[in-house]
């Protein structure tokens, strides 16, 4: 399967064939298949056409490969295998309308659909390249099942997938049994060294629960200075953790050497909510808050088919944010001044709450971004936005990866995932799970239960 790294010496090169969504995923793919061939179906080109204007992230995907095709191709014909600029890389060509001799997919499945005919372009390769083994490589699930119903090997495209996604690093430890005297230690001390201190080697900032029976001390582990410090329960801007979780979640919110924070959780455990009340409560430090979420459009529909202006088309998948802000207002009811000084916030776009195709392009510098539902993003997307980040920006990604609304992504390749696996070990870095849920006891029982 695809993935990025060194070539692998192998004598017997495969063809992959990439249908729409591989490219939508990662604009680069055909640069990832170390020595072996790639070929693009023809219909995918088509498919790409119709992407290649708009605001959205698959936007952008699909006018970055047709440049990528453009660069490569120079005066070649693109229907002729054409070397790739990697030296060990394969070759790469365009597949045009050829059926194959044996099966026809269209014939089995049906005339006039896309798939079908990515279907009969990769068999059209098995049948002229019979000592090479061809492979259909497809984010669609449906797709790669037809193509094994047709003796076809098909794959997902694995570049950027996380293994093992129910041990991804969760940011916390519970120590059982733990000295006594330490735990004493750390209520007196601002910072302990973890020198002297016996922790389970760790090369990442981390969050501890240090226990001994009745006794107990929450502590964070700050990998760059080698030192533990109590974490606060105190609140935020009126915001007052309801558990541990949610404090070493503020901490790390708070803490201005952390520069990117994540935060995965379950609907209700207060993500969203504890990323914009420490938001708010160093606004002073930041020339503007942006709050963001990608719009999934409804039954794969553009949000253009929905009436009105951008701001009223969007206003409904902006609607959760609104609502934590609403929440966080309501706190200082009887304080005039304080409520003024939100609504302010908002008229002037100190707070800026916009879906993130809008917000792309701006210059990401003295900034406390934060996007919510980050696992409907890709890898790709996750990396795209961090990389934008100027001097004094804090960048905050919540979400649950195991709520995705977006049919390519899956808990092992959205871009969240890809993120705590990949940043667990950075000094700049930190994460934290939410397991308990604080909404309502009512939702706590939607997610134990049902």
């Amino acid at each position: 399967m695809a993935k990025k790294g060194k070539s692998i010496s192998n004598p017997s090169k495969k063809i992959f064939v990439l249908d729409t969504s591989v490219i939508l995923y990662d604009h680069d793919a055909i640069n990832n298949f170390h020595e072996h061939d790639v070929a693009i179906p023809i219909q995918v080109l088509e498919e790409l056409d119709n992407f290649k204007s708009g605001n959205d992230t698959r936007n952008f995907e699909a006018r970055s490969f047709i440049r990528l095709i453009d660069e490569t191709s120079k005066q070649k014909l693109i229907s002729d295998w054409i070397s790739l600029k990697s030296p060990d890389s394969g070759k790469f060509k365009v597949v045009l309308n050829e059926k194959p001799l044996t099966i026809n997919a269209e014939e089995v499945y049906g005339k006039g659909k896309t798939d079908h005919k990515i279907l009969n372009a990769a068999l059209s390769l098995k049948e002229e390249y019979p000592d090479k083994k061809v492979v259909l490589v497809s984010k669609d699930i449906c797709l790669r099942l037809k193509a094994k119903a047709l003796d076809l090997n098909a794959e997902d495209y694995e570049t950027g997938k996380i293994k093992n996604v129910d041990e991804l690093y969760a940011g916390k430890t519970e120590l059982i049994d733990f000295p006594i005297e330490i735990i004493e230690e750390v209520k007196k001390q601002p910072f302990i060294d973890a020198g002297e201190v016996e922790l389970p080697p760790k090369n990442a900032n981390h969050f501890y629960i240090l226990k001994n029976k009745r006794k107990t001390a929450n502590v964070f582990y700050n990998n760059s200075l080698k030192t533990i410090s109590a974490v606060s329960t105190d609140p935020i801007f009126k915001i007052k953790p309801k558990n541990i979780e949610q404090a070493f979640a503020i901490h790390a919110l708070l803490d201005p050497e952390i520069k990117l924070v994540s935060i995965q959780g379950n609907a209700g455990t207060g993500k969203t909510l504890l990323a914009l009340a420490s938001a708010l409560e160093q606004r002073k430090n930041f020339r503007q808050i942006y709050v963001t979420r990608p719009i999934v459009s409804l039954s794969n529909k553009d949000i253009g088919f929905l009436p009105g202006d951008a701001k009223s088309k969007t206003d409904p998948f902006m609607a959760p944010i609104w609502d934590n802000l609403r929440f966080i207002k309501e706190q200082f009811i009887g304080d005039d001044k304080m409520s003024e000084k939100i609504d302010e916030l908002i008229v002037t776009e100190k707070i800026a709450i916009a879906p993130l195709a809008f917000i792309r392009g701006r210059t990401l510098t003295k900034i406390f971004f934060i996007i919510d539902e980050a696992q409907n993003l890709t890898p790709h997307e996750v990396k795209t936005i961090i990389s934008r980040a100027g001097e004094h920006t804090k960048i905050v990604f919540t979400g649950d990866i195991y709520q995705i609304d977006t049919p390519y992504l899956d808990s092992e390749s959205n871009g969240l995932s890809y993120l705590i696996e990949n940043a667990k070990n950075h000094p700049l870095y930190a994460h934290i799970t939410l397991h308990k849920g604080e909404r309502s006891e009512l939702a706590n029982l939607a997610n134990e239960l049902l």
